[in-house]
């Protein structure tokens, strides 16, 4: 039984950083899905594919899955370079691109 051990990524919705510095344990699928023939769903007989287990910090997370003896793999999450630019740059004075009205 192997677990995964990640960072989430923020919501498409959200502005903010809220709850964005949680470390997530998820187990990893054990058993493949199924379709079921007269209605078409996927189903699993793997129950722990629906467990998420939050923690505070990455270290946590770890601690728990190697006391509990799980195998594990860690996911770093990257991180996204942001340029601060002003909406005046889109105007000035030998821009890379010529723009046109």
């Amino acid at each position: 039984m192997s677990a995964r051990i990640f960072q989430p990524a923020r919501n498409a919705m959200q502005s903010g950083k809220g709850k964005s510095d949680n470390w997530v344990l998820q187990f990893e699928q054990e058993k493949p899905r199924s379709t079921e023939p007269l209605m078409g769903w996927t189903s699993s007989s793997d129950m722990k594919q629906q467990i998420k287990l939050r923690f505070d910090s990455k270290e946590d997370a770890i601690a728990y899955a190697t006391r509990e003896g799980l195998a594990y793999r860690v996911a770093e999450q990257h991180t996204v370079k942001r340029q601060k630019r002003a909406y005046a740059d889109n105007f000035k004075f030998g821009r890379a691109t010529n723009w046109t009205h």
